[in-house]
């Protein structure tokens, strides 16, 4: 797997990041929101450097001028909820892109810190030959992405497959390493050191799908 983590070079990502993680200025879920769209944006456009190009002519009003441009067909795969603002910062800067919506969530046995991923719903397009986005903001453990990818393969194989995560750990990023192919990218705003007896991200930002949209039963 190629690795882009994005904390390591200085920009504005970082401040998103910072406001993301600051436990009074998250209390602000509509600001919240809209920080996680904008690190999709911005890792969304450091993805596209690495897309296929073509050239294409635009005719102004004086002239034309050739420009190169991507080609790829692009699938954005949002892992539901969490994924919906990240999703949507893609969705901003890729709005020819298909998109595809899968619930993935963990499932606690009497109470207890083991849990299993359990996906329940998916709606696709064929992925055959694509470029395939899969958008998780939260790479904890990287179970749920293992998951996602198995029950995405009766859709078709991709061409490329890309990961775009806002913070993941260690363990995640090292699991995602051994279950997706060698040439997948991952793109994240910041890797953490560790995970917590119940496999939450240490320092992490607390749950992000009750930060965007409400405690949830």
């Amino acid at each position: 797997m190629i690795i882009h983590d994005l904390e390591l070079e200085n920009s504005v990502l970082n401040q998103f990041v910072l406001e993301l993680r600051d436990v009074d200025l998250q209390r602000d879920t509509l600001r919240f929101r809209k920080n996680i769209e904008r690190i999709g944006e911005i890792l969304g456009y450091e993805l596209s450097k690495v897309l296929d190009y073509q050239s294409k002519t635009a005719q102004t009003p004086l002239g034309s001028k050739t420009i190169l441009v991507p080609e790829n067909d692009i699938v954005l795969c949002a892992i539901l909820r969490a994924g919906l603002p990240l999703h949507q910062g893609l969705l901003n800067y890729f709005d020819k892109a298909e998109n595809a919506f899968i619930s993935a969530y963990r499932q606690h046995e009497n109470d207890q810190d083991d849990f299993e991923v359990i996906v329940k719903y998916l709606a696709s397009p064929s992925l055959q030959g694509k470029t395939l986005i899969l958008i998780d903001p939260m790479l904890a453990t990287g179970k749920t992405l293992e998951n996602t990818f198995k029950a995405m393969k009766a859709h078709g194989v991709p061409k490329h497959i890309h990961i775009v995560s806002v913070i993941g750990s260690n363990q995640g990023v090292a699991y995602a390493q051994t279950i997706f192919p060698e040439n997948t990218h991952l793109w994240i705003a910041a890797i953490d050191e560790k995970l917590n007896s119940k496999s939450y991200i240490i320092p992490g930002l607390g749950d992000a799908g009750d930060l965007a949209y409400g405690v949830k039963l």
